[in-house]
């Protein structure tokens, strides 16, 4: 089965969120900070996954809209982390922008799907 941009992209951004949350750990980031953006960092990818690959038609826009929820969630902790100079301005922009770029997936699949 081919893989879709979708799921390339956010399972992608789920791997550098992983390799980020290492990082920081290894600089003594607060360990709470780190687990929630882990969770939500790479609950994205599989919430985009299962509405994908569901069972049915029915579950699809809540598991996209539980996507949108996490991306945002992850959104905030990247931001607390730069702010709190846990995570270096020179590591912040790049991994913002894949957030951003990776928000508006669920958004654009839920204003699909209502239409």
């Amino acid at each position: 089965m081919a893989e879709s941009l979708v799921s390339a992209k956010s399972f992608s951004f789920a791997v550098r969120i992983v390799k980020l949350c290492r990082h920081l750990k290894t600089l003594g980031v607060e360990r709470e900070l780190l687990s929630q953006l882990i969770r939500s960092g790479t609950s994205i990818t599989a919430n985009l996954s299962e509405a994908t690959y569901g069972h049915s038609k029915k579950n699809f826009s809540p598991k996209t809209r539980i996507a949108l929820k996490e991306c945002a969630e992850t959104h905030v902790w990247l931001r607390l982390l730069h702010a709190t100079d846990s995570l270096a301005d020179h590591e912040y922009p790049a991994i913002n922008a894949d957030c951003e770029e990776i928000l508006k997936i669920p958004v654009a699949i839920n204003k699909t799907a209502q239409q």
